[in-house]
This record gives C-alpha cells, sequence and structure tokens, in this order.
C-alpha cells in the first residue's frame, strides 16, 4: 500500500484496501484517510475543540442586536443586522464557496487553505466591531458628517457586521464541509451529537458567565473571543490533515465562472427532492432566527412606548436563563447521536419539528412570568436538540459525496434566500401588533410549516429506496445514463 502516513492516520493514494490487510485491530476509513481508533479520537478532539471556540465566538452576533438598541434603532433596522443580513451575505456567497472548495487542490487539501486564509479578516471585523462605540466616538468629535454619534456608531456597526458576516460565512461553510472529508460515515451520528453537545456548552459558557457583562464589557468580549477562536483554528489546520482527492476533471476545471453558476443552480435547484429537503431549514430558521434575534426584548423591554409590557427581566437574569437552555440539551445530543447511526435521521427530525411546533405554541398560552419562560424555553430548547442533531446528520446521508460542498452550499443558499425577509417582516409584524409576545406565534406557524414540508421528504425518500437502497438522485440520474450506454 503507498501512501502518506501523518502519525496514525494513513493517506493512501489508492483506494482504501480491506482492513484485516491494514492493522490487526479495528480501522476507520473515510476517502482515502484511514484511522486507528486513537487515531480517530485525536481528530474528533480537533474538531469539536475548534466547534467549541467557533461557537462562543459566533454568540457576538447575539450582542449585535443589543449593541443597535442601545444606540437607538428600530426594531426594522435590528432584525435587518440581526438575521436578514447574514442571509443576504450567504445568499451570494454560499455558491462560490461550495464550488470553489469542491475544486480546490493544494498541499492542505480542499477546505482547509480557506480557512487558513479567513483566519486574520474574521478577528479583524471582530475586534473592529467590538470597537464601535469607540471609534464611532472618537470619528464624531473629529469630523462633522452631519450624524449624531449614535447614527454614526449604528453606521458602523452595520459596516462592521457585514465584514464579519462575509468572512464568517466563508469559515462556517467550510468548517461544515469538512466534516465528510475526515470523519467516518460510521461515526457520523456520533461526532453530530458530540458536535452539538459541545456547541450546546459554549453557549452556556457565554450566557451565563458573558452576555449579562455585553453592555460594560463589550470591546473584551470582543478581542477575547477572537483570540480564542484565532488559535483554535490554527491548531484543527496543523492537526487534522485531509486525504487526497482525485483531481476535478478537465472541463469543470476551465469551465468559465458564468458556466459554473449556470450548471451549479442547474444540478441543485432542478431535482424536487432536493427542494423538499431545502425547505425544511427554510422553515426552521425562518422560525428561530426571528425567536433569538427578538426574544431578549419580550423578556427585559418592560417600558417601551407603546408596546404591551414585557416580563421586565433584567438583562443579567436572561443571559442567565438563556445558558440554561444552552446546556440542557447536552444530554439530548448525546443520546441521540448513537441513535441516528442505528436509524435514519430524517425520523429524527421529523420527531423534533413536532416538538418543536408544539412548545411555541404552548408558550404562546402559557409564558406570563420569568418562571413560566424558563420552564418552557427549556422544553423548546430538548426537542430543538432533537432537531439539530438529525438535520445536520441527514445532508451526511442524503447528498451526493462527491459535490457534497456544492449541495450543502445549495441548502444554505435556499434557505438564506427565504430568511433574508424573515427577521424583516417578523420586527415590521411585532411595530404593528406592539407586542413582542406574538414571536412565540411566528415562530410556531413556521415550525409547523416545516413539519408538513419534512413528512413529504420522508416519503418522498421511500420511493427513492429508503433505508437500504438510497441512492442521491444526481446519481441516479448518472447510474441510468450508464447504464443506457453499456446497453446500447
Amino acid at each position: 500500500m503507498s501512501g502518506k502516513k501523518y502519525s496514525d492516520v494513513v493517506i493512501t493514494t489508492t483506494a482504501p484496501p480491506a482492513k484485516e490487510t491494514v492493522m490487526a485491530h479495528k480501522t476507520y476509513s473515510v476517502g482515502t484517510l484511514i484511522y486507528t481508533r486513537s487515531s480517530l479520537i485525536a481528530v474528533l478532539f480537533w474538531m469539536l475543540w475548534a466547534d467549541f471556540c467557533l461557537q462562543i465566538m459566533e454568540q457576538v452576533q447575539t450582542i449585535i442586536p443589543l449593541q443597535l438598541k442601545w444606540q437607538g434603532a428600530s426594531d426594522r433596522i435590528i432584525g435587518l443586522f440581526g438575521g436578514s443580513l447574514m442571509a443576504i451575505v450567504t445568499v451570494f456567497l454560499t455558491p462560490v464557496i461550495g464550488m470553489q472548495s469542491d475544486r480546490h487542490r493544494g498541499p492542505l487539501g480542499r477546505r482547509r487553505p480557506f480557512l487558513l486564509w479567513l483566519i486574520p479578516p474574521v478577528v479583524i471585523s471582530l475586534i473592529l466591531l467590538g470597537s464601535s462605540e469607540l471609534i464611532g466616538g472618537l470619528i464624531h468629535t473629529t469630523m462633522n458628517f452631519g450624524l449624531s454619534q449614535a447614527q454614526l456608531t449604528t453606521l458602523l456597526i452595520g459596516i462592521f457586521t457585514i465584514l464579519f458576516f462575509i468572512f464568517n460565512t466563508y469559515i462556517m461553510q467550510i468548517y461544515q464541509f469538512l466534516f465528510v472529508d475526515v470523519i467516518p460515515q460510521e461515526v457520523m451520528g456520533k461526532f453530530i451529537g458530540l458536535y452539538r453537545a459541545v456547541g450546546a456548552v459554549s453557549l452556556f459558557i457565554f450566557n451565563r458567565y458573558l452576555f449579562g457583562h455585553a453592555q460594560t464589557h463589550t470591546q473584551k468580549i470582543y478581542i477575547g473571543l477572537a483570540m480564542l477562536y484565532s488559535i483554535a483554528f490554527v491548531l484543527l489546520i496543523w492537526k487534522v490533515k485531509e486525504g487526497e482527492y482525485p483531481p476535478p476533471d478537465a472541463e469543470t476545471k476551465n469551465r468559465k465562472f458564468i458556466n459554473s453558476l449556470k450548471i451549479y443552480f442547474k444540478e441543485c435547484f432542478s431535482i424536487p427532492f432536493y427542494l423538499k429537503l431545502y425547505s425544511i431549514g427554510l422553515c426552521f430558521w425562518a422560525a428561530i432566527v426571528p425567536f433569538i434575534t427578538f426574544i431578549v426584548f419580550y423578556a427585559t423591554d418592560s417600558n417601551k412606548t407603546g408596546y404591551v409590557q414585557s416580563l421586565g427581566i433584567s438583562l443579567d437574569a436572561f443571559g442567565k436563563i438563556k445558558g440554561w437552555t444552552c446546556i440542557i440539551p447536552v444530554p439530548f445530543f448525546l443520546v441521540i447521536g448513537p441513535l441516528i447511526d442505528r436509524f435514519h435521521p430524517l425520523r429524527v427530525v421529523i420527531v423534533g419539528l413536532f416538538g418543536i411546533c408544539a412548545t411555541f405554541f404552548l408558550s404562546f398560552i402559557f409564558v406570563k412570568n420569568e418562571q413560566t419562560l424558563l420552564v418552557f424555553w427549556l422544553t423548546n430548547t430538548a426537542v430543538t436538540a432533537v432537531f439539530l442533531v438529525g438535520y445536520l446528520a441527514m445532508f451526511a446521508r442524503l447528498l451526493p459525496q462527491n459535490k457534497y460542498g456544492q449541495f450543502f452550499s445549495a441548502n444554505q443558499l435556499f434557505f438564506c434566500a427565504g430568511l433574508m425577509f424573515a427577521p424583516v417582516l417578523c420586527g415590521w409584524l411585532l411595530e404593528v401588533v406592539k407586542n413582542y409576545r406574538y414571536i412565540f406565534l411566528w415562530s410556531g406557524f413556521f415550525a409547523l410549516l416545516g413539519l408538513c414540508v419534512a413528512i413529504a421528504v420522508f416519503y418522498h425518500w421511500r420511493r427513492l429506496g429508503g433505508d437500504k437502497n438510497y441512492i442521491p438522485p444526481e446519481l441516479l440520474h448518472e447510474n441510468s445514463s450508464a447504464v443506457s450506454e453499456m446497453k446500447a
């Protein structure tokens, strides 16, 4: 067997040989990578450590709506920068990211080079975003643009948020593409469960210990998390190796960008099964992103002019409640992960969406104070955990592996195209009804819609072969073409 060896990870230059000819004990393979148990554990550790630091860093996005609110921005502006703007950036970037990384070949592989290149701009944009108020004050005292200091600071927050979203979208996409390149399918469910659990722990730490200090220590929080994140991803690039990939075909490699985009949209958006699959994410995120953006105002804004009185919880108390909603999913993540390796994630997705829908509608009826908010939010978070593990594992099972980045990015593009409007429309609705409690109805409606779509995907999947015989529709087309050529 020829190949490169990194510690206990062997990268073969041909298809992986039978396990008994590689090592006497248990091995795991993905592509040209073959792991021993110890080397697999090491890879999982560095992937999960990077996830922990990435997830805790990403929680600065929950501070952005507060930064805007402190400057007097409207709910529509908050909805734009709190959710819609990221969706707009994702719509424009995901096709490019998917195609670029699928086709890139270099000494570091096809995913890690992008991570290396994008770490510095993400760190810089985070530092600028955390220093927006300071920079706005300095500019306002030295130059006169006809704007108040609050308006200028709001503008700077918007500019720095755009920069952060652009660079961080690359990191998020590429990191998730890396899953199928370095994690064996036989442990993917367990990894996704651990991935979600680690993310939940990071959210708990942020909300329990940092969120309550967001107003008084904004800059320190941004800078500290930027440094933690950059160190973690440098270690990931160093410690986790990619295998070898077959070169992209000459036609694909030499194709012009516009032609590549045309083929991208044709391949990814002409198959009904994938359109239904993408719609699950559209409905879920249209429910969750506005909820995450506006629930803080339902809990804490008790004196907003013209609005129905909210719960009146302090920001520190709200952060502690939110912290518990982050830690409670951990046991669910750990239990559901192994079950997905045995049962199909689509079934888990349907169960999770049913629970999400029910808890949102019940919250609208029963949440009246801090205690009931905690109980129903914890319950909602538990069933959301069930959904999230199944949701991410679902793509590894249903999308074509040879074009995973392309089709995964198409899913991001699809739901983000719809999500561009969800937070802004939700903000407009809240301004009309002047009652932040209606966020529960908004989220419950879209969760119900997502449940209906997931059931439709399940029955379509069964027609495509189900548990034993499923082949991705794109591969079905290719296989049928190959059979026709052979018969001819």
